[in-house]
């Protein structure tokens, strides 16, 4: 992406968040993916810290917000809701909608492989952002995108994240008195800011499903879905 087209998506996400960043330097790292940094003399000022402060920054105000949509719900009630909203998947959808993914500042290489719709990269941009948002005009403001960016989001929340697919096949495999599925990753390749995952489920009495994904993590969830989908669990 061209350094002008990527000037007019960052313009167009402060537009669509509301805020106009005094720190444009918070902002530029916020925006700064990992990849960025590869091969450089000097060290680039990337996301990373900013995603992790983002994703207490998340945890904050979700848990805020569900306790004024449920004051009488219990921590138990609350919790997988609380998972819901900061989950990857989510992080990553609220990303798209807010056409994040344009504005952010990728290494040629993983621009070139589909960095910019790599659910990963997009959870952690919009967890930066949050940290970015929140050091640049505080909680307040941090809040009100908050609200505004993950609005869609509570109506899902509110009937819980769906069963983690490891869990899930877990229980699945328990049902029907098999052992505990295992899994092993059988290859990683690509670079190190972009590797791709193979990992192998098994379990026992049935054949091994393989599937990829960006995180080990990642990987083992997509073979665990694929095998429940096969065994129409």
């Amino acid at each position: 992406m061209t350094t002008d087209r990527r000037s007019v998506a960052v313009g167009d996400l402060e537009r669509r968040i509301g805020h106009s960043f005094g720190d444009r330097k918070l902002l530029e790292q916020a925006l700064t993916h990992a990849s960025v940094g590869d091969g450089a003399k000097a060290k680039v000022a990337d996301n990373e810290v900013l995603e992790f402060i983002g994703d207490r920054v998340l945890g904050l105000l979700a848990a805020e917000a569900l306790a004024e949509r449920f004051p009488q719900a219990k921590e138990g009630e609350l919790a997988p809701r609380l998972n819901a909203l900061v989950s990857r998947e989510t992080c990553a959808r609220v990303a798209r909608a807010a056409e994040l993914g344009p504005a952010l500042r990728l290494s040629a290489s993983s621009s070139k492989i589909g960095g910019r719709e790599t659910d990963s990269i997009l959870a952690g941009g919009a967890e930066a952002l949050m940290a970015a948002l929140y050091r640049d005009g505080g909680l307040d403001l941090a809040r009100r995108v908050f609200l505004d960016l993950w609005s869609g989001e509570f109506d899902k929340a509110a009937e819980g994240k769906p069963r983690d697919p490891k869990t899930a096949l877990q229980e699945w495999a328990q049902g029907q008195g098999k052992p505990l599925p295992t899994y092993a990753v059988k290859d990683r390749k690509g670079p190190d800011h972009a590797p791709v995952f193979t990992v192998q489920v098994v379990v026992a009495g049935l054949d091994p499903v393989f599937a990829e994904g960006r995180s080990r993590q990642e990987a083992e969830k997509a073979a665990a879905r694929a095998l429940l989908e096969r065994e129409g669990a």
